[in-house]
């Protein structure tokens, strides 16, 4: 998977800016810069605007913001500059220990479009500790029967500064019966070893006062000591040896407290108080002593606190085997802690869009999360997933960190929420497994156009209606939300009866209502077909048409008309009858015709 890797070396007061390697990744690049601890606040770590290829407008209108990591304390944004700066004094030995490289690793992330870039600031040492032993002076006993070459004592100091800065030889003065060699553990600790070099003479000389000088390899050099104070005893001639060199042991993390951890045994060839032997720690720090329990007598070191393989995973104890002259060996116990499977996945939200619109298309971020297991090893190694039947994915972007994306058509008419969980599972045994809901809601876009409850509608008026009566109402229906839901009306102007038929009809637009404008004539207009717009709010809008079909209903405002026989204005009508007429003579027929319709229309006769 490519990606941008640039890393910035920063030196005390000056900065360079190295660029090292370099392959690209969408949206994805790793930044390294090196700084110098104790640097005061506010000192440049680098421009991360112009190592990203962007301006410092981008970071501001991206919203940059380091999001995660315990580094906001120590490396600051400024957005203005794109200046990565020192937030507060940083103390290597503080936050790293030993721990060598010791950085800084956060996330910066831009939005619009969205982009992750890791940053890793390693904070360089400075000579800044001189080398300390644990204490100021220290007693011994040597028996004048002891040999030349004979171990005595085994010092060591400590540098809280690595590299170069730490500790690097040891230096005895004066050299009169004395000399050191120095050693190196397994884990590269280097101690002086005591031993003596000329045979002692307690009558001449009993009680000696050496200087055991520490130093390190900055520039200058710093230096540490302590005074040893030498008794020399007579004959005790056999030290305690331990059987083996050095005693390993390798426990698990979860070993109860009280356990036995390993077995110490030292032999002394000499009889009675001489031969016996007692066992006791060699000068080790207060966090070993609260941990760890030796029994003199027995040699057994046992457990008395509780081990977290995650705070440390090797413990280097120096012990002493003393008889009861005064002769003593030294030895150191190597206590490997072993990883269990005690830290379920931690998942972290680093950046979300609690919405979405419903026309995103597939692969679009929705949400990137961090995901970390503090145990190693398969217990440390996490699967990241969603629940299923979503239509989302999760990626991997970087490490710890993965994607959730759109995989699928989105309709929030269908369903506007989901609520999505993350499942975070180790692969130890048994595996540990962390889960954290997310609440993602759908925003409408303007898909749905509006739907009529009817193609067609019917509908009645009486003629000679007063002009703005109400005659109907329509209603449509938009599946959509908000503005994109909003419908109004609107009248299909179409030609009528020579005239438009927006002078006959009116639609309101907001709630459809139709309207006469002025009064209708059954006997001019029996049925006029209303065309009417839906249209919604969206943009760009949406409509669908519907037909009113609005009859005319006649009503009784015709007379009816005599056609036969002609009545002119003002004269009689006459008919001749013979006087020889029977009964039942016609004498004439009369015809009228009325304009209504229906029973509006139907005549009866009848006589004055």
């Amino acid at each position: 998977m490519p990606f941008i890797f640039l890393e910035v070396v920063a030196f005390k007061w000056q900065v360079q800016a190295f660029i090292l390697a370099f392959f690209i990744e969408s949206a994805v690049c790793q930044i390294r810069y090196s700084v110098p601890e104790e640097m005061r606040k506010g000192s440049f770590v680098g421009n991360i605007a112009e190592d990203l290829g962007v301006d410092a407008q981008r970071l501001k209108s991206g919203g940059a913001r380091i999001v995660s990591g315990d580094s906001s304390e120590y490396i600051k944004l400024d957005v203005d500059k794109g200046n990565l700066i020192v937030g507060n004094r940083i103390d290597r030995e503080q936050l790293c220990g030993q721990t060598s490289p010791c950085s800084l690793n956060f996330e910066m992330i831009l939005t619009n479009p969205m982009q992750l870039h890791s940053v890793v600031v390693e904070i360089l040492d400075i000579n800044d500790n001189a080398p300390a032993f644990h204490e100021k002076d220290l007693h011994v006993e040597v028996p004048e029967s002891a040999l030349p070459g004979t171990e005595i004592v085994q010092v060591s100091a400590t540098d809280l500064d690595v590299g170069i800065n730490a500790l690097h030889d040891y230096a005895l003065h004066p050299k009169t019966n004395f000399n050191i060699k120095v050693l190196s553990s397994p884990n590269g600790q280097k101690y002086a070893q005591l031993y003596l070099s000329e045979a002692l003479d307690r009558e001449k000389d009993g009680k000696l006062i050496l200087l055991l000088s520490a130093f390190d390899g900055g520039e200058p050099k710093r230096s540490g000591t302590v005074k040893i104070h030498v008794t020399v005893l007579d004959a005790n001639d056999n030290a305690p040896v331990f059987t083996q060199p050095n005693f390993k042991t390798s426990v698990k993390e979860n070993i109860p407290e009280g356990s036995l951890l390993v077995r110490l045994s030292a032999t002394d060839s000499d009889e009675g108080k001489n031969g016996h032997v007692t066992y006791h720690f060699n000068h080790v720090s207060n966090s070993i002593a609260e941990l760890f329990r030796l029994d003199e007598n027995s040699g057994d070191l046992t457990l008395k606190g509780k081990l977290d393989y995650e705070h440390t995973k090797l413990y280097e104890i120096g012990v002493q085997a003393k008889d009861q002259g005064g002769q003593s060996t030294s030895t150191n116990v190597f206590i490997e802690v072993l990883d269990v499977n005690d830290n379920a996945p931690l998942i972290t939200l680093t950046s979300f869009s609690n919405t979405i619109a419903e026309d995103s298309p597939i692969g679009t971020t929705v949400a990137i999360i961090n995901v970390k297991d503090l145990d190693s090893g398969k217990n440390g190694k996490v699967d990241c997933s969603v629940n299923a039947n979503i239509p989302f994915a999760i990626q991997s972007s970087l490490r710890n960190y993965y994607t959730l994306v759109t995989n699928g058509v989105l309709d929030r008419e269908h369903k506007p929420e989901y609520k999505i969980t993350f499942t975070a599972v180790d692969e130890g045994a048994p595996a540990l497994s962390t889960n954290k809901t997310i609440t993602l809601r759908i925003s409408d876009v303007n898909d749905n156009a509006p739907v009529f409850e009817k193609a067609i509608y019917e509908a009645n008026i009486m003629e000679n209606n007063s002009p703005g009566v109400s005659v109907f109402s329509i209603k449509a229906h938009d599946a959509d939300s908000g503005q994109n839901a909003r419908v109004s009306y609107v009248l299909i102007d179409t030609e009528f009866h020579g005239s438009l038929i927006s002078t006959y009809i009116s639609v309101n637009a907001e709630t459809g209502a139709i309207q006469a404008v002025r009064s209708l004539d059954y006997e001019q207009i029996k049925l006029i077909n209303i065309k009417i717009r839906g249209q919604d709010g969206g943009s760009p809008p949406l409509s669908s048409n519907t037909t009113v079909r609005l009859t005319i209903l006649d009503q009784n405002d015709n007379p009816p008309q005599i056609l036969y026989p002609v009545q002119t204005s003002g004269s009689v009508v006459a008919e001749m009858v013979p006087r020889s007429a029977d009964v039942g003579y016609l004498v004439t027929k009369v015809v009228a015709v009325d304009v209504d319709s229906g029973q509006n229309a139907w005549l009866s006769y009848k006589l004055q």
